[in-house]
């Protein structure tokens, strides 16, 4: 993924001069995880900007920036320092159009790795897509292989209005796949069918979707059949494939990482109940971080969602008949 992510960043710049890349040691350094590696030597200092230890400084300028014409993508290092960010994204990113009724908009890109899973320390290892999914007037994105952050990055870019790309970081460089440069976007605003099933849809997006499809695997060894729906795009969200599934299965489990009260899972929650009630056989299961801050690394196992509990919600919903 880290790969993809550079490869869709050098492709953006060559093809238009108003992208820009700005964050601490995104230059000299080439980011903390190398997703901005080579972009100095290639396009020079007046194009990726190394800046100082300042979040809500960095988002100012970037918002400023998209006002008078530029492209800017900011890399936060880690998601646990985007907090200071909110101020900036809430206030002047997400309402820019809406203030000046149209006559600016804010083309920028907020990215940052997010989530655990790399037994990282303290303030490293957040979920905090909770944050984001209530602000009008953003896009959220979390991408779960190389292939959709190459395609949802470039189609970030090109996207007149900011959005937040939040990149499961231990999936930087856990996964490999063909990823060809040529510049196509993927559809923003889009959820993704992975596999279809007859017996329980699971529904999943970033990090945790790796487990969700180790448990797939598992259950389908048991003659359980379960479909896979990546919900790329959390904000605007694509209900549509969750309740074509939901038609068949009757039954839901929803996997996310970020700790269970208020994340997007209950809003996917609320929206089938909203949609798709008549649909369900079985009460939805949730299975999520917990209420507590992301233990240090000797219990960061334990937080994050498993096969193992995916599985046995899946054994749950499958009690109802």
């Amino acid at each position: 993924m880290i790969g993809a992510i550079n490869l869709a960043l050098a492709r953006a710049m060559t093809e238009d001069p108003s992208v820009l890349v700005l964050g601490q040691d995104v230059g000299r350094d080439g980011g903390v995880f190398r997703a901005t590696d080579g972009l100095l030597a290639q396009f020079g200092d007046q194009r990726v900007l190394d800046m100082p230890l300042a979040e809500a400084g960095i988002a100012g300028l970037a918002i400023g920036l998209a006002a008078q014409g530029f492209r800017p993508v900011v890399e936060i290092q880690f998601s646990g320092f985007i907090y200071a960010t909110i101020d900036q994204m809430v206030n002047h990113a997400a309402r820019q159009r809406n203030r000046t009724r149209g006559r600016l908009t804010c083309p920028m890109v907020l990215r940052a790795p997010n989530g655990g899973g790399i037994r990282a320390a303290e303030h490293h290892s957040e979920s905090v897509e909770a944050f984001f999914v209530n602000i009008p007037g953003l896009r959220l994105l979390v991408p779960s292989s190389p292939a959709k952050a190459y395609g949802l990055l470039l189609a970030a870019i090109r996207d007149d209005d900011p959005v937040v790309m939040l990149e499961p970081t231990r999936l930087y460089r856990a996964i490999r796949e063909p990823v060809i440069d040529d510049g196509v976007a993927l559809p923003l605003d889009q959820s993704f069918v992975i596999r279809q099933g007859n017996d329980v849809t699971l529904v999943s997006w970033g990090g945790a979707l790796m487990e969700t499809l180790a448990a797939s695997d598992r259950l389908a060894e048991d003659g359980i059949s379960a479909a896979v729906i990546d919900v790329c795009s959390l904000k605007p969200l694509d209900m549509a494939p969750i309740l074509a599934s939901l038609e068949t299965t009757g039954r839901c489990v929803i996997v996310h990482e970020a700790a269970l009260t208020g994340a997007p899972g209950a809003e996917i929650a609320a929206r089938i109940a909203e949609q798709g009630l008549m649909s369900l056989v079985a009460p939805i299961q949730r299975v999520a971080g917990f209420d507590t801050v992301m233990p240090l690394p000797r219990l960061e196992s334990a937080y994050l969602p498993s096969a193992d509990r995916i599985i046995a919600a899946v054994l749950t919903c499958l009690e109802y008949q």
